[in-house]
């Protein structure tokens, strides 16, 4: 049997055998984890039929065989996982919510041996494989809407055959290849803001190392469970929760979509513990009509990440007795980098906490020298869980990856060694001479009590170089706000020269990724 990864399943299932491990909301089915490991020696055979393995001859930098994955979260997902683990190959999750063009662009870069497709994204696969960019060659297996039985169909030239049906029957252990700590396990791609997404290497060694970064700060326990509300091909959906919790023998519940009372139904029913979600989502199941009756009295902690969540939202949650705070985390490192200290006090709230135990931080000017406490710059992290650069793409590696990463965030650190995050530095822009960063002028604006959520966005200005723009996405669907009310209202609570100088109404902000605002797309539709 393989070292690190692949191991999990068969010594999770020794340890715990009747223990849930993973729940799919989809079907009401319970997989134990002698479930899991049962199905993952059957996957880990249909991948050693396919290539989708670590040759002796391979050195870590060159990875081993890959599966490619386009779907929803299912079952399949953690088959595939943990079997890709058994045999040395690597496990490449793609978005479903990419354009063919985009789709194949990623497929040529992966270069799979075997592409695993659910049934309502064929004919996204199918036209990327008509694209130019992928020359498709892998065979393609389906995965039935919902365990329907086979159907057999085509992908551009590919041969579609039924995942279920091409499984071996043996579910014996699988001796596989002798995995090391280096060798990648997962390929997870950038969100793509600058272009056509990147393909992060990520190593058996760094998922460990996330898994135990999170268990002990987070406290995880062997009786949690959570809904895991991210999707599987963005780096939320495995190492946020969903491998910590397989470590420590949780119990993770998934389905194809969530939506807020779905979330709050789980939640009561299953009697869920932790909860990690993007702010948008959370705000989401405040305003839900089930949010007042809902018994959130098993959740010991929530957690904020993708994004600045709104001291309002999490007012909400604490008025119900439930611990919420933020965390940052990002594809290239972690993501769990790090986490409040016991009894935080309040007024560290819009704060992320403190590095955890495996991870140092510290914030840096334009020549890479360490700022001091108060001052903002890039955060930069190092931690053994950092992933090892990008797939076949050595300029962006070295941009990002070295003795530290490279976040490409702005942050400050204060005296007591709590981090805020305050945008992206690409997002930050000049007026008149002072630096501005948005995301410091949209916790300001969405106070107002008419304001949902807000982008701010530079436009041009003849006097001052640049202003900001508000975007707002007014609360209650409605609102008589106007440019003159805001900036009366941010009066003291902002410097003027930061006060957005336009302002303009979206019904609904763009978002990309897992509900996280697509800044892009409203700089596109709003910018001037």
């Amino acid at each position: 049997m393989s070292d690190w990864v692949g191991a999990w399943s068969e010594k999770r299932a020794a340890l715990s055998p009747d223990r849930v491990g993973l729940v799919d909301a989809a079907t009401g089915t319970e997989y134990t984890y002698a479930d899991l490991d049962s199905r993952a020696n059957r996957c880990a055979r249909l991948l050693a039929e396919h290539d989708v393995t670590k040759s002796a001859d391979d050195a870590p930098a060159d990875a081993g065989g890959r599966v490619a994955v386009v779907s929803r979260n299912r079952p399949a997902y953690v088959d595939l996982f943990f079997a890709t683990g058994k045999t040395g190959g690597v496990l490449a999750p793609l978005s479903h919510r990419l354009a063919a063009p985009e789709l194949a662009e990623l497929l040529e870069a992966v270069d799979p041996e075997l592409v695993v497709v659910e049934e309502p994204f064929a004919d996204l696969v199918g036209d990327a494989a008509d694209e130019e960019a992928w020359d498709a060659e892998a065979p393609i297996r389906s995965l039935p809407v919902e365990d329907s039985g086979d159907d057999d169909g085509s992908a551009g030239e590919a041969t579609w055959e039924s995942y279920d049906s091409a499984l071996p029957a043996d579910d014996s252990s699988f001796d596989g290849s002798s995995v090391d700590a280096d060798d990648p396990h997962l390929f997870l791609h950038t969100g793509g803001s600058t272009g056509t997404p990147k393909e992060t290497v990520i190593s058996h060694e760094a998922l460990v190392w996330n898994s135990v970064n999170t268990i002990t700060a987070w406290g995880l326990r062997d009786d949690d469970v959570t809904p895991m509300v991210f999707p599987m091909f963005h780096t939320g959906g495995w190492n946020v929760l969903t491998l910590p919790l397989f470590h420590m023998g949780g119990a993770v519940v998934i389905d194809r979509e969530f939506d807020p009372g779905q979330i709050l139904g789980i939640v009561e029913e299953r009697s869920a513990t932790v909860l990690v979600a993007v702010p948008a989502v959370l705000r989401m199941m405040t305003e839900h009509d089930r949010w007042a009756e809902t018994d959130l009295s098993s959740l010991r902690f929530v957690k904020s990440g993708g994004g600045p969540c709104r001291e309002s939202v999490m007012e909400a949650w604490w008025d119900r007795g439930v611990d919420l705070s933020q965390g940052y985390g990002l594809t290239e490192c972690g993501p769990n980098n790090f986490a409040m200290p016991d009894d935080w006090p309040r007024e560290k709230a819009h704060t992320v906490g403190v590095a955890n135990m495996h991870v140092d931080a510290r914030v840096v000017d334009d020549d890479g020298e360490e700022l001091p406490a108060g001052e903002i710059g890039e955060l930069q992290l190092r931690s053994p869980h950092a992933a090892d650069g990008y797939w076949a793409a050595p300029e962006e590696s070295a941009e990002t990856f070295g003795e530290w990463v490279s976040t490409g965030d702005l942050a400050r650190v204060d005296g007591e060694g709590y981090v805020s995050i305050e945008g992206r530095k690409k997002n930050l822009f000049v007026s008149g001479g002072e630096n501005v960063y948005p995301a410091e002028v949209e916790d300001a604006v969405v106070d107002h009590p008419d304001v949902a959520d807000a982008v701010v966005i530079p436009v041009p200005d003849e006097q001052w170089g640049q202003v900001g723009k508000a975007v707002v996405e007014p609360a209650n669907g409605e609102t008589a706000l106007t440019l003159d009310d805001l900036r009366t209202f941010l009066d003291g609570r902002l410097a003027r020269f930061k006060h957005p100088r336009h302002l303009a109404f979206a019904d609904e902000l763009p978002t990309s990724g897992p509900d996280k605002i697509d800044r892009e797309a409203v700089a596109a539709e709003f910018g001037e």
